[in-house]
């Protein structure tokens, strides 16, 4: 029988009572049990876990409580991202437009 939480409450409810990252395939282990759901639930399981703002996904595949984090823990640095070019980009879209017109 499914519990009346979601799957991500319950991920939280056991984080909080842990203290501490976990593995996501403990969790995931601890989360489907009570939650009464199978293996094929588990990608939706970590679709749900990373657009949850309360999560954080650290390194080795672990999760955590985002209030237990400093900031640098758990985001990106997206500085050292490289953006296209607008001239880039309206190449890229004009190929797109042209492609489409063969159909």
């Amino acid at each position: 029988m499914a519990s009346a939480k979601s799957m991500t409450d319950i991920a939280y409810d056991i984080l909080c009572r842990k203290k501490r990252a976990v593995q996501f395939n403990k969790l995931w282990e601890e989360v489907s049990k009570l939650y009464g759901a199978s293996n094929d639930r588990v990608a939706q399981f970590y679709s749900d876990m990373t657009l949850d703002s309360r999560f954080a996904s650290l390194k080795d595949n672990k999760w955590d409580l985002i209030e237990r984090r400093k900031f640098d823990e758990s985001h990106v640095d997206l500085s050292a991202i490289e953006l296209d070019s607008d001239e880039e980009t309206e190449e890229e879209d004009q190929d797109l437009v042209s492609d489409s017109e063969d159909y």
